[in-house]
């Protein structure tokens, strides 16, 4: 079942520039999809159309089927069924403690004190952000906050989260923490839209692929369906996951025969290698 579509979607800037040309983008409900391309090419814009927050020039926007509608009572209903987290969540978090800002958007639709307090205590439990509940959110560190910010969404109890760059400026240790708890999310039956620049860490957890640039859908499939179109990638100003690139090389000097596609993972490249071996 189709969750989200966007069709033949045109979004120009006051000048007349064109941030998006003519999209046309489809999530199934329970996917884990993400869109890559490189900083600019309007992956943040079209995000910002998925629940309303943007309105396109020209196209049209679908949510479960029906055609989104720009009035309050229709942006108010979508934004509980689809949650945009932002890339830099200072933009995102602005009470004066955790629980508070959390507490706001099932406030803000009418649930009562009670629910909310337990929605605010089931976010946290699933982020594993417990007993933060009074700390104030400019205390915490880049990679609590992202996890607040996501708490902030899931209190909202969503059918689909989308992620704006969710491991940008975070260490390793915190982008895995990050990525675990959105894989579990969709393994709960959440469907997952991150959008990203980093072709290392999407073959981990996505499903599917589509790559934007200059405002286009350039190419869309499974990992190994877009990544073994090279040409394409570094069209794109984007590269090969450095597993691939390592197997690529040997490839060409003659080290090491691809198969059937390019490894994108350790684990793949494990596996190709101990069959070339054997």
């Amino acid at each position: 079942m189709r969750i989200i579509e966007a069709k033949d979607i045109i979004y120009e800037y006051p000048d007349g520039t064109k941030a998006l040309d003519n999209i046309n983008f489809q999530v199934e409900k329970g996917d884990i999809i993400a869109l890559l391309g490189p900083n600019g090419a309007g992956k943040s814009t079209l995000f910002l159309h998925f629940n309303g927050i943007l309105e396109p020039s020209q196209g049209k926007i679908f949510v479960d089927n029906e055609e989104l509608k720009y009035d309050k009572n229709s942006l108010i209903k979508v934004r509980q069924k689809v949650g945009i987290v932002f890339q830099n969540p200072d933009d995102q978090l602005f009470a004066p403690t955790v629980e508070e800002d959390i507490a706001f958007g099932p406030l803000n639709i009418g649930l009562s004190q009670e629910e909310t307090k337990k929605r605010v205590e089931d976010s946290l439990t699933k982020v594993g952000m417990e007993g933060y509940e009074k700390k104030p959110p400019h205390h915490l560190s880049g990679g609590q906050k992202k996890r607040i910010a996501i708490a902030g969404i899931l209190a909202m109890n969503p059918e689909v989260m989308v992620l704006d760059e969710p491991t940008s400026g975070l260490d390793p240790k915190g982008a895995s923490k990050i990525l675990k708890l959105l894989y579990d999310l969709n393994n709960e039956g959440m469907t997952i839209i991150i959008s990203t620049h980093d072709v290392d860490l999407v073959p981990i957890y996505a499903k599917k692929i589509s790559v934007i640039n200059k405002g286009k859908i350039i190419k869309q499939g499974t990992p190994h369906e877009v990544f073994d179109d090279v040409e394409t990638i570094r069209s794109a100003n984007l590269r090969l996951p450095r597993i691939a690139h390592l197997i690529e090389i040997l490839d060409k000097e003659d080290h090491f025969k691809i198969a059937n596609h390019y490894p994108l993972t350790i684990g793949e490249a494990r596996k190709d290698i101990l069959d070339h071996i054997q």
